[in-house]
């Protein structure tokens, strides 16, 4: 008997051994923190923001979003410098207004990922991981307690 094949088979295997939980708390995040790291983020001023670098490439890196509108890409023209081809020149941007923060995205090539999701806009809390290409950063902001 012969087998036929379906070339529109859409289904497929998810291993989840493979997958994550992206819904750590910040306290939780601050635990890959080095002690600098940790003084820092606890010395932003109320209503402040930063992204930081806990893991990775670029590890301890820190990015203080201190105006309305931070834009982020790979041109040195951007306010955050991504060095680096799995970032779009002009990624995306981070807009602070009387609500809080929110990351939008700019037509970028690889998608921006808010929680491991790739989203074209979204609201940034505390604690949330922002993927940007290659580069996994996290968001804190000021004047919060961390246990």
């Amino acid at each position: 008997m012969e087998k036929k094949v379906v070339k529109n088979d859409l289904t497929t295997t998810i291993h989840l051994a493979g997958l994550r939980s992206v819904s750590e708390e910040s306290s939780t995040l601050l635990e890959k923190a080095t002690q600098a790291e940790k003084d820092v983020i606890g010395a932003l001023p109320d209503g402040s923001a930063m992204l930081i670098v806990l893991s990775g490439p670029a590890r301890g890196s820190r990015f203080l979003l201190n105006t309305s509108l931070t834009t982020i890409g790979r041109s040195p023209e951007n306010d955050i410098f991504l060095d680096d081809v799995t970032v779009s020149r002009k990624h995306a941007e981070i807009s602070r207004n009387t609500d809080g923060y929110r990351v939008k995205d700019l037509g970028s090539l690889n998608g921006t990922y808010v929680n491991g999701r790739v989203e074209a806009e979204s609201n940034l809390n505390d604690g949330m991981e922002l993927n940007i290409g290659k580069f996994k950063m996290h968001f804190f902001i000021g004047g919060k307690v961390r246990g």
